[in-house]
């Protein structure tokens, strides 16, 4: 009988990646997610029944040990950027992760893959990179063996960065950045899928990786390559970490007094702290190497789904071979 893994968030960005690359290894695949109606897509990557969503709560001990019968191996995709309502930090990322640790071995599961993030640190200002080490540390407290995987800013072509900021530049000529010196090495969605899959395949040990593109660049240099890409001007407006600090607080108390009614994904307090500090690997564990993986460069992926942004959309390239025609 073919191997069973369950998914937590496997409809998410990382998450829909890791469904397809293990399903398309053999295995049968369990979606778990909150919204497993909204989680359907993720039937066709693979074979009539080998792929299924369900319905799971991380905050539930009950959805989630249902989630967890039958299975050989179990990820954690899940993550927020921002709390919303019970779904605090504490609450998804530290214990959250736990719970899934703690009932997956109840479960007699072995093999578990945790995706936390580069920065993750227990004495870390940031409510994001605190509870990322929580989730780490309840994580090895039940599953010492355990693989857990820390990317840095992730890209593909569903992801909320180069998307977000290529829609701005769109609609308009100026671009605010929030730490426009702060570093980062974005990693391909991809490749962190396929360094799950070789970590379930019992390819490296357990333990801690860190996965960093191959290219290092701040944040001014990304609006940069992100601007040629889609073939468009706009005025990069570096924002100092005090009037960004102010400007959160702002969006952040206007969230607490509306009781929810609006939500602050713009930008909150936790955010700029953490764009204060450098998104890299930092050299003290293991990398794609471990894995026999060779990262993809931004070059080779970004123009294959920001081509939508360009001001002649899929034509941008007709146009330009015909301005090489002579009259």
């Amino acid at each position: 009988m073919q191997k069973l893994v369950t998914i937590f968030g496997g409809s998410g960005f990382i998450g829909r990646y890791v469904a397809r690359r293990m399903a398309k290894a053999g295995w049968r695949v369990r979606v778990a997610s909150r919204r497993p109606n909204e989680a359907h897509f993720v039937r066709m990557y693979g074979s009539v029944g080998q792929v299924e969503p369900v319905f799971a709560n991380i905050r539930d001990d009950a959805s989630v040990a249902a989630a967890l019968t039958g299975a050989s191996a179990v990820v954690n995709c899940v993550g927020i950027l921002a709390p919303s309502g019970r779904n605090g930090f504490d609450a998804v990322q530290s214990e959250g992760a736990a719970r899934i640790a703690r009932l997956a071995a109840e479960a007699g599961i072995a093999r578990m893959v945790q995706i936390s993030a580069i920065g993750a640190a227990a004495d870390s200002d940031s409510d994001y990179a605190r509870t990322k080490a929580g989730g780490e540390a309840g994580v090895r407290e039940h599953l010492p063996d355990a693989v857990i995987l820390r990317p840095s800013i992730v890209f593909g072509p569903e992801d909320e960065f180069f998307n977000r900021f290529a829609n701005m530049a769109r609609r308009a000529p100026v671009l605010p950045v929030v730490g426009a010196n702060t570093r980062f090495q974005p990693v391909y969605v991809d490749d962190v899928a396929a360094a799950v899959e070789a970590a379930l395949a019992g390819k490296v040990d357990g333990g801690v990786y860190e996965l960093g593109g191959p290219d290092t660049e701040t944040f001014r240099e990304l609006m940069h390559r992100m601007l040629r890409t889609i073939r468009r001007r706009a005025l990069i407006l570096p924002v100092p970490f005090f009037g960004a600090r102010a400007m959160a607080w702002g969006l952040d108390l206007g969230q607490t007094i509306t009781g929810g009614l609006f939500h602050n994904g713009l930008l909150t307090r936790d955010q700029v702290r953490n764009l204060a500090r450098d998104n890299v690997a930092s050299g003290e564990h293991p990398g794609f190497e471990a894995f026999g993986i060779v990262p993809t460069t931004m070059g080779a992926v970004l123009p294959g789904y920001l081509w939508r942004f360009r001001p002649s959309g899929q034509y941008a390239e007709i146009k330009d071979s015909a301005k090489n025609l002579r009259t």
